[in-house]
């Protein structure tokens, strides 16, 4: 029996869809020793003259940057520390310049990254190059999006020209409210209320009908609108992947003791009922042999707004907390989908048949990995009177 439907004189409804989103843009050409060697030879760059070439692109990048936030009237504030939470700096500019749509700041800040250098090779006596850890000056750029809402661009200055960006649905979510005319609360990336529910979750659905090589590119240049001639003779042909996704789904209560009174119950069923059969189910893993891996992990944890219950496998989790409240949120993060298969032509080739292939990172297979997300929490939120048996959602590939 379905939560929704056991208890829905205690819930007004249930919106379900994208949360936090972490896509990464690489230069696939310039991502690996044997490609960067490929794109160095063809253009006649040598190995003892990369340095200064490279140098020369991160300037271009850097002046690009600077420009673009000059005219764009914004603030570049230089860290000192990696570790610093800029989200809570530029939210804090925001507050203080009252900045409610569009551009906020920059932040400019060395870290970590894997990047081409150039190294000696005394038994042949030749410079070799090879892709290692370093460091180089990362560029943020957050913004308050009139579409999307709250996010950041993070881009890496040296090559490859890593490019990393960070979306909520939730903050989307509340530009598409605003434009549609439909009241709301909200109480940080969460709404305890709604005025049209069923219309919030056809504007959630419509955000996965993005074109989102465009969207991200776009984003792209706001922030350095001259990055394709800061990087020539390389293209800005970047394939766009997402690093990291969160599927969430909250279920509005009437009222916080509503919620407060039920809630133990659930805590009990995810922690005695869900057993590691059925957490390896719907990670994507079945039994080999009778015999399950000894990697599922659960665990209990007390957070400042309730209690947290939480199993993950393999860099993927599924998670049950209460929060703002009145929500109950259920909530799937993918950090390795290689666990789950699609249906599609292997290697795009379309004169090959579909088959069910393994997952990937790129977007083009982002809206198999939120379906699988959403019957993840759907399973997650299933009570029965009884044994519980593991889900059936998915195709038996999976």
């Amino acid at each position: 029996m379905k939560l929704l439907e056991l208890y829905k004189e205690k819930i007004m409804g249930a919106i379900s869809g994208l949360d936090r989103i972490r896509f990464r843009g690489s230069l696939r050409w310039l991502s690996t020793e044997k490609g960067m060697n490929t794109f160095l030879c063809s253009h006649g760059i040598l190995l003892k003259d990369f340095k200064a070439w490279v140098m020369k692109r991160t300037a271009n990048i850097r002046q690009s940057c600077d420009d673009q936030s000059r005219t764009l009237g914004l603030e570049t504030v230089y860290l000192q520390r990696s570790g610093l939470n800029k989200e809570e700096l530029a939210r804090k500019i925001a507050s203080q310049k009252g900045i409610t749509e569009g551009p906020i700041c920059n932040f400019s800040v060395l870290e970590t990254c894997y990047a081409p250098q150039i190294k000696g090779n005394k038994a042949k006596k030749l410079l070799e190059l090879k892709m290692r850890p370093t460091k180089c000056i990362h560029l943020y750029h957050y913004f308050n999006h009139a579409d999307y809402g709250f996010g950041h661009v993070r881009l890496q200055t040296w090559a490859p020209y890593n490019i990393f960006i960070c979306l909520n649905g939730r903050h989307w979510l509340e530009r598409q409210l605003q434009k549609a005319g439909v009241a709301y609360h909200k109480d940080g990336n969460c709404f305890p209320w709604i005025e049209d529910i069923q219309k919030a979750q056809h504007l959630l659905n419509t955000q996965l009908k993005s074109n989102w090589a465009k969207l991200l590119t776009g984003l792209v240049r706001q922030m350095c609108p001259d990055f394709a001639r800061a990087i020539f003779p390389a293209r800005p042909d970047y394939y766009w992947s997402a690093d990291e996704t969160e599927w969430a789904e909250d279920i509005m209560f009437n009222s916080v003791s509503e919620l407060d009174s039920l809630y133990p119950q659930l805590l009990y069923h995810g922690i005695k009922v869900s057993d590691s059969a059925s957490v390896m189910r719907y990670l994507g893993r079945r039994r080999d042999g009778g015999l399950l891996p000894p990697d599922v992990q659960s665990d209990y944890r007390r957070r400042y707004e309730g209690i947290r219950i939480k199993h993950w496998k393999n860099n993927n989790s599924v998670k049950m907390y209460n929060k703002s409240g009145s929500i109950l949120r259920i909530e799937t993060t993918i950090n390795n989908p290689r666990d789950f298969k699609v249906f599609r032509h292997p290697n795009d080739d379309a004169s090959r048949p579909a088959s069910w292939q393994k997952m990937r990172k790129g977007v083009s297979d982002l809206h198999r990995r939120c379906e699988i997300s959403d019957q993840c929490n759907n399973w997650k939120k299933t009570l029965k009177r009884g044994p519980v048996y593991a889900p059936k959602w998915g195709p038996p590939e999976l």
